[in-house]
């Protein structure tokens, strides 16, 4: 008897879970070795970004507490990956960007995840790619 096909999607979706944070551990240790996995994500971000991003963006996009994301910029400001400034058209506020080395670090090390992933693929057909992707967006779309 065939599986339930949302049953089979959610078992695979577990398997790249844990196998993406395996690969995010590793992504995170070829930055930094004493960078947090956890602030990997925030390094991500802050790198799709040319201009410093607003605190309140970054708990948004993050999906976490203010505490929670002030220390893991605290973490990677000792590090010396990023700093935070003041917001000019609010005092209040706090934006966060990523330091030369850190921009650096972290473009170096998506190279290499980029490479990687063009081996591993290069058999596979482009039209199939741009279709899991697309399907990935939907999903991601769908599950959110």
């Amino acid at each position: 008897m065939d599986e339930d096909p949302i049953a089979e999607l959610e078992a695979e979706l577990v398997d790249m879970w844990r196998r993406g944070s395996i690969s995010t551990r590793e992504s995170a240790h070829a930055i930094d070795p004493k960078l947090d996995p956890a602030c990997y994500p925030l390094l991500i971000l802050l790198a799709r970004s040319i201009e410093a991003v607003p605190m309140s963006t970054l708990v948004q996009d993050l999906g976490v507490e203010k505490s929670t994301l002030t220390r893991q910029i605290d973490a990677v400001m000792r590090l010396g990956l990023v700093r935070r400034r003041r917001d000019p058209a609010d005092a209040r506020a706090k934006l966060v960007e990523l330091t030369d080395d850190g921009r650096a670090r972290v473009s170096t090390q998506r190279d290499e995840r980029v490479a990687r992933w063009r081996r591993n693929l290069e058999q596979w057909d482009s039209g199939d790619l741009r279709s899991l992707a697309e399907l990935l967006r939907r999903l991601g779309e769908a599950a959110g």
